[in-house]
């Protein structure tokens, strides 16, 4: 994937993060993880596309002095860190001006997200031909690399899924799909949020899982004003973050499985193999 990629690493307003303090480290993007700073591993990987530029946006302004990693010195004039905002869509506005599109998002603690897994994003939006995606990972998929990685699913009729923490923008049009978030993090977990951002309707169908999960997305794309679709990874690895003791040691131990470092293509097949032979891509009228 070309363009650009923003590492989320700010901190929520009035918030201590629990594994930070725990670890005595200023920022939860410095706990230490299989001996690295956690967003260490992700700018690794960041690395690893042809992305100009990295951005990090981070409240922490002396985040490199402290990271001390090699990465950094390897990434050069690609890594640029920017002052955080309270909420996620000013951090995403926030490097808009200074980005190339599209514009790849992720949080500093999706340490299992692979340059691959990156690439595979990019490629199943184009496929799609969409201004915005969200990347999910299948159920089967998260609970086949380590049963406890992740215990939150979102019911579809056709697909059970959970979020990676990875987001796909296409052009400056398609940044209005940041004004979902702008009530701060955790958005898929505070129903109000929600509620605001795709309208009532669209609420309960999301969260009970009322329809196909494409179907669902397109109308959430009519309210949105944006064409914004869910974007399947074959990795399942990509929905578990580092949130608390046990998703780390999960994490340590997933880090040591080249299947998991370096995936092979899952069992699902291709995207387009996926949606089945007979199956339009998705493509959303307003």
């Amino acid at each position: 994937m070309s363009g650009s990629i923003l590492i989320l690493a700010g901190r929520r307003p009035g918030a201590v993060d629990a594994l930070a303090e725990a670890h005595g480290v200023g920022d939860k993007c410095l706990v230490p993880v299989a001996g690295r700073a956690m967003i260490a591993h992700v700018l690794e990987n960041a690395s690893l596309t042809p992305a100009t530029r990295i951005f990090v946006s981070t409240h922490h302004l002396t985040l490199l002095d402290d990271l001390a990693d090699p990465v950094v010195e390897r990434l050069g004039v690609r890594l640029v860190i920017v002052p955080a905002a309270d909420n996620l869509a000013d951090s995403v506005l926030a490097v808009a001006d200074q980005a190339e599109f599209p514009l790849f998002i992720t949080t500093a603690d999706n340490c299992l997200l692979t340059a691959a897994t990156i690439a595979e994003i990019g490629d199943e939006a184009a496929r799609l031909g969409v201004g915005a995606g969200v990347a999910l990972a299948r159920r089967e998929d998260v609970l086949a690399v380590h049963p406890e990685g992740q215990r939150r699913f979102y019911e579809f009729s056709d697909v059970a899924v959970s979020n990676c923490n990875a987001y796909w923008i296409g052009d400056r049009a398609a940044l209005k799909a940041a004004e979902a978030f702008r009530g701060g993090g955790q958005f898929v977990k505070k129903p109000i949020r929600v509620m605001q951002a795709f309208g009532l309707v669209n609420l309960l169908r999301f969260r009970f899982g009322l329809g196909p999960i494409h179907h669902i997305f397109q109308r959430i794309s009519r309210h949105l004003k944006v064409d914004i679709a869910p974007l399947l990874v074959s990795n399942g690895a990509t929905a578990i973050d580092v949130d608390n003791d046990r998703s780390l040691r999960v994490t340590e131990a997933l880090m040591k499985r080249p299947d998991i470092v370096n995936p092979r293509p899952s069992c699902h097949g291709t995207p387009a193999e996926r949606d089945g032979a007979g199956e339009r891509p998705l493509a959303v009228t307003r």
